[in-house]
């Protein structure tokens, strides 16, 4: 009898572990609510950054490697759709520190949001699932926080204004920059 009992617990823990293998793998698991994006970067498509009116997009080719895909503005149609081995890791190096951002801190947005910026942003973020047109996430990017290390910033359609690490959104335009450099010089 303590042998059948055994052997049952040990098929009952096989079964549960699992199943919680299988939950993690396919997305089931909560999303941590102290991160800023809703999913992790391995999960995401391409990652558009308006900075000033230039929209710089970002996007993983069929085997999954970022590439830029070049800006787009109404005055300038010439953009790149060709991936660039060395650029591709510094994309792929930003955008995992990206995917880390924790917010800081959480207030609700009283009034337009112009006292920090996110009521006209210079800077928006726009996340995208793989093969998705419309993004699922959007983040007005506002004014760096009196303390000079946070940044303001809120999810579009939220009334709640968020803090995180000014180096993060420094981290972003940086990659912008050397991204539309790199294409440049083609």
């Amino acid at each position: 009898m303590a042998v059948w009992l055994v052997l049952a617990v040990l098929v009952g823990a096989i079964l549960v572990i699992e199943y919680t293998d299988r939950r993690a793998k396919s997305g089931a698991v909560e999303a941590d609510a102290r991160m800023l994006l809703p999913v992790p970067v391995d999960q995401l498509g391409a990652i558009d950054v308006a900075d000033a009116g230039r929209l710089h997009r970002f996007e993983r080719d069929a085997q999954g490697g970022w590439f830029y895909h070049g800006v787009h503005t109404g005055a300038e149609s010439r953009h790149t759709h060709v991936a660039d081995p060395a650029l591709a890791a510094r994309i792929e190096g930003a955008f995992a520190a990206f995917g880390r951002t924790r917010i800081e801190r959480q207030f609700a947005l009283d009034g337009d949001g112009a006292a920090y910026g996110v009521a006209t942003p210079e800077i928006l973020v726009l996340v995208y699932r793989p093969n998705q047109a419309q993004p699922l996430a959007q983040y007005a990017v506002g004014h760096v926080a009196p303390d000079t290390a946070s940044r303001y910033v809120m999810r579009v359609g939220s009334r709640v204004v968020t803090t995180i690490p000014n180096y993060q959104i420094e981290n972003l335009l940086a990659l912008t920059r050397a991204a539309n450099s790199s294409s440049t010089v083609r």
